[in-house]
C-alpha cells in the first residue's frame, strides 16, 4: 500500500518554476531518502506532501485520500518536522506536546496516554517539565519529531532533522529515525550522503526541480554504485539558486 502519491506535482512562483513535474511514492514501512542541492526545490516539494502549500498543478494522494480534495482526512495520515522546528520554547515539553496532541484532535480520554507512550518514544522521560528553549539541540530535536508523531500518523516527513547537531546528538537522532521506520513510512530530507545508505531504504535526487535519480539502496551495492558519485554527476551543473 502506498502512504504517500504525488503525481506531476509542479509550484510557480510568479515566472519561476521551483517544482516541475515531480512524481513521488512513498510505500508502507519504507524510509525515503529525499536529496538534492540547495535550490533543488526539495522544500517546496515537501510543503506540497503535507498540504502547507497549494501545487501549480499535480495532485497528492495520502494513504489514498487526496490532499486537495479532503485536506483535513489526508492530513490525519502525516506527520512533519520542518527544517526549522515549530517548537514555543517558552513551554514545557508536556505542554507542548499536549497542545500538538489537541492540535490533531486526539481524544481527551487518550491524551495523557498518547503523551506518555511519544515521550518514552523519543527520549523525553526526564525532561517533559523542562522548558523547551533550556533544552539542548538534540533534544529540540527529539521534541520536533515527537510531535510530528503524537497522533501516529502512517507518514513522517522530515526536512534535514541533523541540522546543527554534533555527531552525538547526530547518532541519537539517527536511531530514533531508524526505529520510526518500523512503525511508519518516512520521507528523509539531508544533505548527508552517508546517512541515507546507512538508514533509507530508497532514495531519490532532485535537481533544479525536477526528479533525476530513483533507486534501492540495496540496488545501489548490488551495482557497486556510489551514492556519493551519482549525486555529484546528477547536480553538478548548476544554475544560480534561489530559494524554495
Amino acid at each position: 500500500m502506498l502512504t504517500i502519491s504525488a503525481c506531476n506535482l509542479s509550484r510557480n512562483f510568479g515566472t519561476y518554476t521551483a517544482v516541475r513535474g515531480v512524481n513521488l511514492e512513498l510505500n508502507n514501512g519504507e524510509v525515503l531518502g529525499f536529496l538534492g542541492p540547495n535550490g533543488a526545490g526539495k522544500s517546496t516539494t515537501m510543503r506540497m506532501l503535507t498540504g502547507n502549500l497549494a501545487p501549480s498543478s499535480g495532485s497528492v494522494k495520502i494513504c489514498g485520500v487526496d490532499l486537495l480534495d479532503d485536506p483535513l482526512g489526508a492530513k490525519k495520515h502525516i506527520g512533519y518536522l520542518p527544517e526549522t522546528p515549530p517548537l514555543y520554547r517558552e513551554l514545557t515539553v508536556n505542554e507542548y506536546l499536549l497542545l500538538a496532541a489537541k492540535l490533531h484532535r486526539i481524544n481527551n480520554n487518550k491524551l495523557l496516554s498518547a503523551l506518555e507512550a511519544v515521550k518514552l518514544q523519543c527520549g523525553l522521560i526526564d525532561v517533559g517539565k523542562n522548558l523547551i528553549g533550556s533544552l539542548s539541540k538534540g533534544y529540540q530535536q527529539r521534541v520536533g519529531i515527537a510531535q510530528a508523531i503524537i497522533h501516529s500518523p502512517k507518514a513522517v516527513i522530515l526536512d534535514e532533522p541533523t541540522v546543527g547537531l554534533d555527531p552525538n546528538q547526530m547518532r541519537e537522532i539517527l536511531f530514533l529515525i531508524r526505529e520510526l521506520g518500523t512503525s511508519h513510512s518516512v520521507v528523509l530530507s539531508t544533505h548527508i550522503l552517508t546517512v541515507v545508505e546507512s538508514i533509507c531504504d530508497r532514495v531519490q535526487i532532485m535537481h533544479q526541480g525536477q526528479m533525476v535519480f530513483t533507486d534501492t539502496i540495496i540496488s545501489l551495492k548490488q551495482k557497486k554504485i556510489n551514492l556519493e558519485e551519482i549525486f555529484s554527476q546528477l547536480t553538478l551543473k548548476r544554475t544560480p539558486e534561489k530559494k524554495t
